[in-house]
């Protein structure tokens, strides 16, 4: 896998996926930034975000569960000094759908974090990472 990060203005820099996709990111005003794209750390967690998801929504579909819509909330606590890792991350699933079975759903959490999500297996290696979810009929 390869990427590439390039300076635009200040401290405002363009990211580009090896699949093509790109995305800017920017650093706070306070620090020289414009507010103009995710900050770095954001970026982090929000891929954690997108892969635990991805795979609790594959895991799913594969069981034949009618699911219709997953939402993953993230909140997460960083260290007071630097590096300021992070420490603790939550990540809390709203899955939607028909008749879902709960504890498929919990299978699916469960084993997106201990078997399938590298993002959450990397992550966890220095940050307490803990899942919840709830199922809402729709």
């Amino acid at each position: 896998m390869k990427a590439r990060v390039k300076l635009i203005e200040g401290v405002s820099f363009v990211g580009q996926s090896e699949s093509g996709h790109s995305v800017v990111m920017d650093g706070p005003p306070d620090g020289g930034g414009k507010n103009l794209g995710v900050r770095p750390m954001e970026m982090l967690l929000l891929g954690l975000g997108g892969c635990s998801a991805y795979d609790v929504v594959h895991i799913l579909r594969k069981g034949r569960q009618a699911i219709t819509d997953c939402v993953a909330d993230l909140s997460a606590e960083r260290a007071t000094t630097d590096p300021k890792v992070f420490t603790k991350i939550h990540l809390h699933f709203t899955v939607t759908g028909k008749n879902l079975d709960p504890r498929r759903v919990e299978q699916a959490v469960k084993l997106s974090a201990e078997k399938y999500c590298s993002a959450s297996i990397m992550l966890g290696k220095v940050a307490e990472i803990t899942h919840d979810f709830e199922v809402v009929e729709g």
